[in-house]
């Protein structure tokens, strides 16, 4: 049991062979238990020295290396869900050296990542899609007569989701050889204590009970009333010690609770099942931190680790820290209970992202105004829905990333039917770390399309709140949409403000070049205009536009540049461009945001520089377009000064 996270590497004989390649299966059963110490000690340490997601990847190292060393990966699929979980299945499968590396630029993914490694055999960013995923591809064995064996790990809450059970219910169906894997870590699924219950598993587990069981099957569905009455008694049975029947119904063979950190056991039970045709699950019971004293206390505020830097010897300086900006989800936070003093009417509803979504506070103090609808984007959507159809005010605070599973419900049950839900959208633009699977980057380019909607970008954390307050008044579906980390440091108005709809604000007035900024990237935006004299425009509205303000500046400047951090493709820009082109306006207009591509995980004001999306890039590409545009009127010009000595030319020859 480890009280600190060592900043030194520990002592990893085994894990290092393993690293070299001495394939996991050879190992016996005193070497399995030290290669899971070694496994936990070099976990802790790897995510001491990069940060990182570690709460999940403590709680399955056994049944990590369980896997590993029963099946033969990487030609027998594991198919993980959520990616959080993944960190000790990267150690054992040769990428130990690279952990360092872990959701920087360049180096590991802190998901599974099928370019990285021929183990991940499929990409994770988003919960819930590993049973779906692996039956595909167990399917695809059965379709190319392949023996291989397929496991799908699912947990950390990802059971909720429904497209989880969409994909049991199909299994069922289809009768696939796959086994599911539940890793209940006690977040999600309810326990069920008891050695008469693990009892049961066990016996449930064996080979002589799990043959007995197939060979009675094959002769007792020759009589089928006696097979359903049997059937219907081991359910029974395994219903009085066990979870629900539900797995078992929906044609699963259930065996479980089982200890997730009994690794001998775990093996054992595993090879066992290994070979069983037909849909099977297995449900484990593991603790999320497992190993390190803290995180097991605190599972939720461990569930990611910063960097750890080894201390100083000697005294240190007592320094008094100058106070941070409030982060966006904290500004959304405080607004939704100040709102809800005022409203009783108003109700919060997230997908499981309480803590991240800052409405840990908020379900505190209303606890029944409170929805925590666990990994359901779609429940989460059409539930405002029908609130709002019965006179409720439901404030939905959910990712930007997360929202793309709740479209269909966005556009059908809330727009259509012009409800008055407000969405709070956070990690709004580029994440950093995270990566490609959790970047907002198409938020405006898919709410922009769908009518009905009202859609806000502020500027910093005191418009965020001011644009929160005037969504929710505005009697129809808006959405405000603010990015991941700290504001600006703006000084915010506690009495919140009704801002003009559509309604832009004139910062700067300069000439030849008009800025017009869309969200949080208005201090890079506007160092780029003090630098070239140009003139800014924080914009605010994304839906709908300030026209008359468009209207006005491209009568009096030559370049419209527009600035957000989401995909130029159908984003802000273009909505700008389509407003021109509707008025006939030929004004040359400059699109910068984020390109048509997928942006890799790293520091996020590198992937800014990167993109040319800080103020020395903005400044650059408005200097290339400008000389673009002097180029042009030059050439034509030129080709005018051409034909004008030509006419003359000709006429003189008559």
């Amino acid at each position: 049991m480890f009280s600190e996270i060592p900043t030194t590497p520990p002592c990893t004989p085994l894990l290092t062979a393993i690293d070299r390649g001495r394939p996991p299966g050879d190992l016996d059963a005193q070497e399995l238990t030290q290669l899971a110490q070694e496994l936990r000690a070099y976990l802790l340490y790897s995510v001491g020295q990069s940060g990182g997601h570690f709460g999940a990847g403590l709680g399955v190292v056994e049944l990590t290396i369980a896997l590993h060393h029963v099946f033969n990966t990487p030609d027998d699929r594991i198919v993980w869900d959520v990616g959080h979980q993944t960190y000790p299945h990267k150690i054992l499968t040769g990428r130990m050296q690279q952990m360092h590396s872990m959701r920087h630029a360049g180096g590991l993914s802190g998901f599974p990542k099928r370019s990285e490694s021929e183990y991940d055999t499929f990409g994770v960013g988003h919960s819930s899609t590993s049973i779906s995923a692996a039956m595909g591809m167990a399917l695809a064995a059965r379709q190319q007569g392949l023996e291989r064996k397929v496991i799908a790990v699912i947990g950390d809450g990802a059971i909720t989701g429904g497209m989880a059970f969409e994909a049991l219910a199909h299994a069922g169906h289809e009768r696939p050889d796959m086994l599911v894997i539940l890793n209940d870590n006690q977040m999600s699924i309810g326990h069920n204590e008891g050695g008469l219950a693990t009892y049961f598993a066990k016996i449930w587990a064996t080979k002589t009970y799990l043959g007995m069981r197939e060979r009675s099957k094959r002769f007792l569905e020759r009589f089928s009333f006696i097979w359903k009455w049997a059937k219907r008694t081991e359910e029974h049975m395994k219903g009085m010690v066990a979870p629900s029947t539900m797995f078992e119904e929906l044609g699963f063979h259930y065996i479980g609770p089982l200890d997730g950190h009994d690794l001998p056991q775990l093996v054992k039970v595993l090879e066992n099942m290994k070979d069983l045709e037909g849909p099977q699950f297995l449900h484990i019971r593991t603790v999320k931190g497992k190993g390190y004293t803290p995180a097991e206390e605190d599972p939720v505020g461990y569930h990611a680790l910063n960097k750890v830097e080894a201390k100083s010897p000697g005294p240190q300086p007592a320094e008094s820290p100058a106070p941070k900006p409030p982060k966006y989800q904290d500004v959304f936070g405080q607004w939704l209970c100040d709102m809800a003093e005022q409203d009783p009417q108003l109700v919060g509803i997230t997908p499981a992202m309480c803590e991240g979504s800052g409405m840990v506070a908020f379900a505190e103090r209303f606890p029944r105004r409170y929805y925590d609808v666990a990994i359901a984007e779609q429940h989460a959507v059409t539930l405002a829905a029908g609130m709002a159809c019965d006179g409720l005010k439901p404030v939905v605070a959910i990712y930007s990333t997360f929202l793309q599973r709740g479209y269909d419900q966005l556009i059908h049950d809330v727009a259509l039917q012009n409800l008055d839900v407000t969405f709070a959208i956070d990690r709004a633009g580029l994440v950093g770390q995270d990566g490609p699977t959790h970047h907002g980057a198409f938020d405006l380019s898919y709410l922009r399309c769908i009518p009905n909607m009202v859609i806000g970008a502020p500027s910093d954390e005191n418009e965020c709140r001011q644009m929160l307050y005037t969504a929710y008044q505005h009697p129809g579906p808006a959405a405000v949409r603010y990015p991941r980390g700290t504001g600006t440091g703006v000084g915010i108005n506690e009495t919140m403000a009704f801002l003009e709809i559509g309604k832009s604000v004139n910062l700067l007035e300069g000439s030849g070049v008009a800025i017009l900024n869309f969200g949080t990237l208005l201090p890079q935006a506007r160092e780029a205009a003090e630098s070239l004299g140009a003139t800014l425009v924080d914009m605010r509205w994304v839906k709908p536009l300030d026209e008359a303000a468009l209207a006005n500046v491209s009568d009096s400047h030559d370049l419209l540049v527009t600035v957000e951090e989401n995909a130029t493709a159908g984003g802000a820009g273009a909505a700008v461009s389509e407003f021109l082109a509707k008025c006939g306006d030929t004004t040359a207009v400059l699109h910068l945001g984020i390109p048509d591509e997928y942006i890799e995980h790293g520091d996020h004001h590198a992937q800014l520089t990167g993109l040319g999306l800080d103020a020395d890039g903005i400044a650059l590409k408005i200097k290339r377009r400008l000389a673009l545009i002097d180029d042009t009127a030059m050439s034509a010009a030129t080709a005018q000064k051409t034909n004008v000595v030509t006419a003359t030319a000709v006429t003189h020859t008559s």
